[in-house]
């Protein structure tokens, strides 16, 4: 789901960008920056119900190993991914709303690559006050109570880990855990500091909101591949063998 999910994000992002640089084409329309915007903020809302998902997987299965098949069945994955759906584009659909009303009499430029909520609605020639303080708050509900749940998982896997008597058996616990945990912070990192930049951000130069925007929609996607792959001992041996071959 989290490829699925990284693969649709650059389908909608990486195209356009590439047409800025490549053919200098740096028109969009309205509704395809509404769009646009909506596939963004929504599977970055998923991206982060799916870690916290994972997040409780690697708890079932360190916790409560004999009842991982019985508490985590096909049904119920179906069901998390479902919720996750669910709650990005309840929370996207006002978001678009917000925006539809708000007149745009000024400026139509973008000052970044990618149509972003913040992004557009400072583009706007009204009061965009709650347009903002919407914003923060999902931003802050989702951020903080996804990370800790997250945290708390982790917490009882700790405490989980560290009762265990073999140091080997630790190891090989603490070994599941570590591709998570980067997934973790290559997502929230770059989204919490893009975040922070826009909103806050009034004397950071444009062309650092520009790359730090940039870098928070492509360096997730680039990494999860990398950081999965890492732990997946058919692709070690594949590009092990590749280099060695190309060593001789």
């Amino acid at each position: 789901m989290l490829a699925v999910i990284n693969l649709v994000l650059s389908a909608t992002t990486v195209p356009k960008i590439l047409s800025i640089f490549w053919l200098n084409s740096r028109e969009i329309s309205f509704n395809g920056c509404l769009v646009q915007m909506f596939f963004i903020h929504s599977l970055s809302m998923m991206e982060s119900a799916l870690l916290l998902a994972m997040a409780y997987d690697r708890y079932v299965a360190i916790c409560n190993p004999l009842r991982y098949t019985t508490i985590l069945t096909n049904s119920m994955i179906a069901k998390i991914g479902l919720v996750a759906l669910a709650r990005a584009v309840l929370i996207m659909v006002p978001l678009l709303f917000l925006l539809r009303r708000l007149p745009f009499c000024q400026s139509h430029i973008i000052s970044h690559c990618c149509c972003e909520h913040m992004a557009v609605a400072k583009l706007a020639c009204a009061d965009t006050t709650f347009n903002y303080i919407y914003g923060i708050t999902v931003t802050l509900i989702i951020v903080g109570l996804d990370l800790l749940f997250i945290v708390l998982s982790y917490v009882k896997i700790l405490r989980a880990v560290l009762s265990l008597a073999s140091k080997e058996e630790q190891l090989k616990a603490f070994g599941t855990c570590v591709a998570h945990l980067c997934a973790i912070l290559v997502v929230y990192i770059p989204g919490v500091l893009s975040s922070a930049i826009h909103r806050f951000g009034h004397q950071v130069a444009p062309h650092v909101h520009v790359l730090v925007g940039t870098f928070y929609l492509l360096f997730p996607p680039m990494m999860n591949p990398i950081v999965y792959g890492v732990k997946t001992k058919q692709i070690r041996d594949r590009v092990q063998l590749l280099f060695q071959r190309k060593s001789f």
